[in-house]
């Protein structure tokens, strides 16, 4: 089969950048060192570039788990140019197909199922999506947005104002725009880039699948660890109008805490949240049918598989009964009319609810946990 015409701009920019990374950067680390203001541009500006595509690109426009304020969406989209990986408009239309038909080697623009390299980088190199280059039919609400739509207008100069002018004006004020520029313009670049590429790449190969097998995303801390939170992909590609991606205190996503952080002094609102009954009813699925797996293999399969199913649904009974009492507490509490009696039966219950749960639960992990003969 003919493979799709070669995109010269694309190929270039990214082997021209490349080169000047491993190259230049070096050169100029040995023969004239960078100092502390250039380290730390170079540190800032690849933390604004990349948290502009997590926070603004992926999940302010794609997927719409937030609203920010104008001036917050501005920044963005200003960085979103820095970051140089097209417009917000482009980006979110290619992304919101991806989700569409993950793994779907026809329709994804970037399915893993072709491989690391061409869900990495390689689906950019050719015109593979030449047919609906221009088609955003899927994204008309976000032609309703005068900064997206601004943006995407003049997106070619707003790439050249910051890529260009921000590193050569940072580099005059600190009196060596060479150096600026090759750290904080070049190598910044091509760092964002491909952090951002992991997620399309190594979050679909390397991880747990902790909460959906349906398609190939992946839970990855380290990865996370590298992607401003975006790591713990398979939870979002099952849950993808959550404004997380790592749900647990511990876990690290930056781009939680940053939205979070902006919604407490009014910049961001309306922060989408999954329910925690179907986090956890998607994570106990899992583990029943991996766990069904393992059992399957061994002698008294039929009695292991039997008591496994009967624990499964012990749990989700519980489960449903605790949420259940949680929602009806909550609504009585957020309608202040709570009444003596009522609140303390009720909290009694609720308590006794969530530790017949949090046993099972705990009884459940254990079952999961065996090593059976």
């Amino acid at each position: 089969m003919k493979k799709p015409p070669i995109i010269l701009t694309n190929v270039l920019l990214f082997i021209l950048t490349t080169l000047a990374a491993v190259t230049l950067v070096p050169y100029e680390a040995i023969m004239f060192g960078f100092d502390g203001m250039e380290i730390l541009a170079f540190l800032l500006l690849t933390g604004f570039a990349g948290m502009s595509i997590t926070m603004g690109y992926h999940r302010l426009w794609s997927h719409k788990t937030f609203n920010a304020n104008p001036v917050i969406k501005v920044i963005l989209a200003l960085g979103g140019a820095f970051a140089l990986q097209n417009s917000i408009l482009h980006w979110s239309s290619d992304h919101r197909i991806h989700h569409k038909h993950v793994d779907d080697n026809d329709k994804d623009p970037y399915s893993a199922q072709m491989g690391f390299w061409y869900a990495h980088i390689g689906w950019m190199l050719r015109e593979y999506q030449a047919s609906r280059y221009t088609d955003y039919s899927n994204c008309r609400d976000l032609q309703k947005d005068a900064i997206v739509m601004w943006q995407h207008k003049y997106y070619l100069p707003l790439v050249l104002l910051t890529n260009l002018g921000l590193p050569l004006l940072l580099g005059w004020l600190n009196g060596d725009i060479w150096g600026m520029f090759i750290i904080a313009g070049v190598l910044r670049l091509v760092i964002s880039h491909h952090v951002t590429f992991l997620i399309n790449s190594a979050a679909h190969f390397w991880g747990k699948q902790t909460y959906t097998d349906v398609n190939s995303a992946r839970d990855n801390g380290i990865l996370a660890m590298l992607t401003y939170g975006e790591g713990y992909h398979n939870f979002h590609h099952l849950f993808e109008n959550d404004y997380r991606n790592g749900i647990r205190w511990w876990q690290f996503d930056p781009t939680k805490w940053l939205i979070f952080s902006l919604s407490c002094v009014g910049l961001t609102s309306n922060l989408r949240r999954c329910s925690d009954e179907r986090i956890e009813k998607a994570k106990a699925t899992m583990q029943l049918k991996q766990a069904q797996e393992r059992l399957a293999q061994l002698p008294n399969a039929d009695e292991l598989l039997h008591t496994l199913q009967h624990e499964y649904d012990l749990l989700l009974q519980k489960m449903t009964d605790f949420y259940a009492t949680k929602k009806r507490l909550m609504d009585i509490r957020k309608r202040k009319l709570l009444l003596g009696y009522e609140k303390l039966d009720l909290d009694f219950k609720y308590q006794e609810l969530k530790m017949h749960f949090r046993l099972q639960k705990e009884k459940w992990i254990k079952f999961n946990s065996m090593r059976f003969a």
